[in-house]
């Protein structure tokens, strides 16, 4: 409605200074190469208007003629880009749908409507990935990387193509370019297992906080992590630097209270430099909210110098702790079983033999070494060695299929930092005895620093 009225107001002011300017008396004289021009005020001012609208006619004319060609190329860059990207939509659905002849036939027409799209390499490269083209697919991914709008994107697609290769230098290298460019979560965890897997566990840890400083990992995986890396790295100086690995197990500790690894680590520790009360006091605080059988190993060692009995006395003071749980009575009846006091090993495993019950493996192995400590080679005994072999397997550390006696800091399969998991393994779990524990080279057990090491050989063998 404003706009109406102020149109009003300057068409009346308009109409009335056209008005005053006929009415003015008077005439225009223009005298020019001769020429002799009289006219009256109105009809001068009517044809300077009429002039400059010419001019202004004119100039918009030339400078359409002028901007044709450009537009038309321009409409048809259009079109082309429209086309392409038509195309492009048409190609990532073929990918996601897997038909390799229609993925592939929609980049090559992509490669040549809007070859400098950034998505149409991303199209190339997926549709070779579809054919199984690594060559093609590696060719894609580096041309992306010379683009800044897609250089993370093909460094990524780099990476896995490296690791598909089984390129661990080459995987690392493009890791490491995209966590300088940016912080992104696969890149810092890339270069963080590199590091693990290489046993460089400093600069793991330093790559760590440098994930945590820019936000790419949340503080509670943060923090299991850090518990991982410093326990890896007190079992790395257990033996050449026992103050330092304390120091690192224990703070493992305070970031991940009840983590067994690290209280093991502590304990021998403590063990071989002959704090022996400090050592059972680390292992009855973890034992009361998570028994472990490492943690009991661990606890025998802490008693060189008792006896038998003792020993049986001690135990049942750590069973006591954590009562309910199957670790506290196969500790009980383990030392009774060596203090040859065959009724009190009885009466700690009742309860887990108990009729309804299901007993697992080791619980089975268990109740035929009492049989055969006590009555020697009998039918209980194979009793319970046939029962055993059908028995549930007793949990074990596993990490992608593979089962250790002994943690592991990482996978030796994938190279994941903290894929050792306390649980029950499948039965497709490699690297298992008849009994159902696992069946770990004795290298190992002599030397648990080495454990990444010779846990590896062990996957290829």
């Amino acid at each position: 409605m404003l706009f109406i009225f102020f149109f009003i107001v300057a068409l009346a002011a308009a109409a009335y200074g056209l008005e005053w300017l006929i009415e003015q008396p008077g005439s225009l004289t223009l005298e020019f190469a001769g020429q002799h021009i009289e006219t009256s005020i109105p009809v001068a001012v009517a044809g300077l208007l009429l002039l400059i609208a010419s001019v202004i006619m004119v100039w918009a004319i030339v400078v359409a003629l002028i901007r044709l060609p450009g537009r038309v190329a321009g409409g048809s860059r259009e079109r082309r880009k429209a086309r392409g990207l038509d195309v492009i939509s048409q190609g990532l659905a073929a990918v996601g749908a897997g038909d390799v002849a229609k993925a592939r036939k929609a980049a090559g027409l992509a490669e040549k409507l809007i070859p400098d799209e950034p998505l149409t390499q991303m199209l190339v490269a997926q549709a070779a990935q579809l054919a199984g083209d690594r060559t093609g697919a590696a060719r894609a991914f580096h041309k992306m990387t010379l683009n800044p709008e897609t250089k993370l994107l093909g460094l990524r697609g780099l990476h896995i193509e490296a690791k598909r290769r089984e390129d661990a230098e080459a995987a690392h290298h493009f890791a490491a370019a995209a966590h300088e460019i940016a912080p992104l979560p696969w890149a810092g965890s890339a270069v963080l297992e590199h590091l693990a897997a290489t046993g460089d566990w400093e600069k793991a840890r330093e790559a760590l906080e440098k994930s945590v400083g820019s936000k790419a990992i949340d503080l509670s995986a943060a923090q299991k992590l850090r518990a991982v890396i410093e326990t890896a790295m007190a079992i790395q100086r257990e033996r050449e630097h026992p103050h330092d690995a304390l120091h690192l197990a224990r703070q493992a500790l305070k970031r991940r209270p009840g983590f067994t690894p690290a209280a093991a680590t502590a304990a021998r520790v403590l063990i071989r430099h002959g704090d022996h009360k400090q050592a059972l006091k680390l292992i009855e605080a973890v034992w009361a909210t998570d028994p472990h059988p490492d943690l009991a190993e661990v606890y025998l060692q802490a008693l060189p110098e008792e006896t038998n009995a003792q020993r049986v006395a001690r135990m049942e003071r750590l069973a006591k702790m954590a009562s309910q749980a199957p670790e506290s009575r196969h500790i009980v009846a383990q030392a009774a079983l060596a203090a040859r006091d065959f009724k009190k090993a009885r009466e700690a495993l009742a309860p887990l033999v108990a009729e309804g019950q299901h007993p697992t493996a080791h619980t089975c192995l268990l109740m035929a070494e009492i049989e055969d400590a006590e009555n020697g080679p009998s039918g209980p005994v194979r009793e319970w060695l046939a029962r055993g072999s059908r028995a549930p397997r007793d949990p074990a550390w596993i990490a992608d299929g593979v089962v250790s006696r002994h943690w592991l800091p990482i996978s030796p399969v994938t190279g994941r930092l903290d894929a050792f998991e306390w649980k029950t393994p499948p039965h497709s779990a490699q690297h298992l005895t008849e009994e159902g524990r696992p069946n770990i080279p004795a290298a190992f057990l002599a030397s648990p620093e080495k454990a990444p090491e010779i846990a590896a050989q062990a996957v290829e063998s």
